[in-house]
């Protein structure tokens, strides 16, 4: 299934603070370019309130009544512009309660918020952002709260910015940043990051997209770049750049790092623009059968 065909519900993490605001302009976005409806997801993490069992129960009531009183709003503006739009109110850990939504609504996209750049925001919200696209059925995009402000706002009709890294979820990726690419009428800043060992080789980007039927002179434009470095490193540098409006990258169900996190956290903390981050695709109860009898054939 392709990005655009599977983004029929998008699972916004929701806040009752404000820090998911730029999270829900993105996915409002998103929504009203593909016909996607959202739903308004809000987690009462037992970790916030102690234990759950030391809660009093009216307490709780009311955190549940507060939530839904500000989640209806939010769904009635939705509606308002034309987006199908619900809510639900969970209780139980942030990463648990969205692969759970995403899983019962069949979503293609899960959003969530970031407290931006300052403090310790970005680094325990890409702990979390990482944690969840190892587990999440669908891409997960992480959007800044400070995305849109200061120095660092993306320019209008920014390009759409694909980290392109051989792993398999490169498939997923491309499609995913042709798709935006596409339907936004934005150009594809195609970035491969060049480690050490093959600075000496002649290395073209483009060649790699070809082979997923992606070439120039397409529908969209595309343009390939090469930058030396880690990607942890060389991304960041291509994001200042180039301004775009959003990064997409490729992200490996288990991490092949050796320390605690992998790149998919050093892009989620230090990225300055909203991180598409798209795992590869699951392979189906059946396909996965098919390949076993296949096998056994051979």
């Amino acid at each position: 299934m392709s990005f655009a065909t599977g983004l029929k519900t998008i699972v916004v993490a929701t806040s009752l603070e404000g820090t998911s605001e730029a999270a829900l302009e993105y996915a409002r976005k998103l929504a009203s370019a593909y016909g996607a409806r959202i739903v308004l997801a809000h987690g009462l993490d037992p970790l916030e309130y102690a234990s759950v069992d030391g809660v009093p129960g009216r307490v709780l009531r009311g955190l549940t009544e507060q939530a839904r009183a500000v989640l209806d709003q939010m769904v009635a503006d939705l509606v308002l512009e034309g987006i199908h739009s619900h809510s639900e109110v969970r209780q139980g850990a942030v990463v648990q309660m969205l692969v759970q939504v995403a899983q019962q609504y069949e979503a293609g996209l899960i959003v969530i918020g970031t407290r931006g750049r300052q403090g310790a925001g970005p680094v325990a919200v890409g702990a979390i952002a990482e944690q969840l696209v190892r587990s999440a059925p669908c891409p997960v995009l992480a959007v800044a709260a400070d995305w849109n402000a200061g120095e660092f706002r993306p320019v209008p009709g920014g390009p759409v910015l694909l980290a392109l890294d051989r792993n398999d979820s490169t498939a997923a990726a491309v499609d995913a940043a042709c798709s935006l690419a596409q339907t936004f009428h934005r150009t594809l800043l195609v970035v491969h990051a060049r480690l050490a060992a093959e600075v000496c080789a002649f290395l073209n980007p483009c060649t790699s997209l070809e082979e997923f039927g992606v070439k120039e002179g397409g529908a969209f434009p595309v343009r390939c770049i090469v930058k030396d470095g880690h990607p942890a490193d060389a991304i960041p540098r291509a994001i200042a750049q180039y301004n775009p409006s959003i990064l997409v990258v490729g992200v490996k169900r288990k991490s092949d790092s050796q320390g605690r996190h992998g790149t998919a956290f050093a892009l989620l903390a230090a990225s300055r623009v909203p991180v598409l981050c798209v795992p590869a695709v699951p392979v189906s109860k059946v396909e996965e059968k098919n390949a076993r009898i296949t096998v056994e054939i051979g």
